[in-house]
């Protein structure tokens, strides 16, 4: 929605009692932008800082929920959740980094129990691979746009994707299947310039859904 020059000069003449009372009346209905403002003007904690606490809180929460791996509506239900938190960290923070490290360690987690998915009949557990395939060509795309000095450390995690769906039969198959071509996640050098497009074809060709 675009103001004009007319409804900002209305604004700008209340008052401060009255630009106060309208400040703390919208932050009251917009929770996300009272912490975003929160983390801005006084929050002690910086992006580093947060993002370490979410990298230990996605841990732990994958790790609970892995009891429930066999009730596959329920796990992917937690993970959705996760991804949400995740999310809410990046819009309060701008982390543009912990966008693709935090989405790719979730992954990672997630793929740590490969042992247990594995033991899961295959129409039970394709929303959540489906799920990780579209979350790995999102963090392509985003690892894509990184500053290079931010390359190495991705590196790393896209890796330990790598390994991840290598050692999961049916997921790997699934990623072929749904034009995820695996050279791609070995380096950010690896990832197409034009990935983004490439997700859009496909999913205009049915797939990714």
């Amino acid at each position: 929605m675009e103001y004009s020059k007319e409804f900002k000069a209305a604004l700008s003449a209340f008052s401060s009692i009255e630009k106060d009372r309208l400040i703390f009346r919208l932050l009251k209905k917009d929770k996300l932008l009272s912490k975003k403002l929160y983390f801005e003007l006084i929050d002690p904690e910086t992006t580093d800082d947060k993002r370490n606490a979410m990298e230990e809180h996605v841990a732990e929460r994958v790790l609970l929920a892995s009891k429930y791996i066999g009730n596959s509506k329920y796990f992917l239900s937690v993970i959705r959740k996760i991804s949400a938190e995740i999310t809410e960290h990046v819009k309060i923070t701008t982390d543009k980094f912990g966008d693709v490290s935090l989405n790719l360690l979730l992954i990672n987690t997630i793929l740590e129990y490969n042992g247990d998915l594995g033991r899961q009949r295959f129409d039970h557990v394709y929303k959540l691979y489906l799920y990780i395939i579209n979350k790995v060509f999102k963090a392509l795309i985003l690892a894509k746009k990184l500053d290079e000095d931010y390359w190495l450390e991705i590196d790393e995690s896209l890796r330990k994707t790598l390994s991840g769906i290598e050692e999961n039969h049916y997921l790997l198959k699934l990623c072929i299947n749904n034009g995820l071509d695996l050279k791609w996640i070995r380096s950010c050098d690896s990832i197409p310039e034009n990935i983004e497009q490439t997700m859009k074809e496909i999913k205009s060709q049915g797939f990714l859904k």
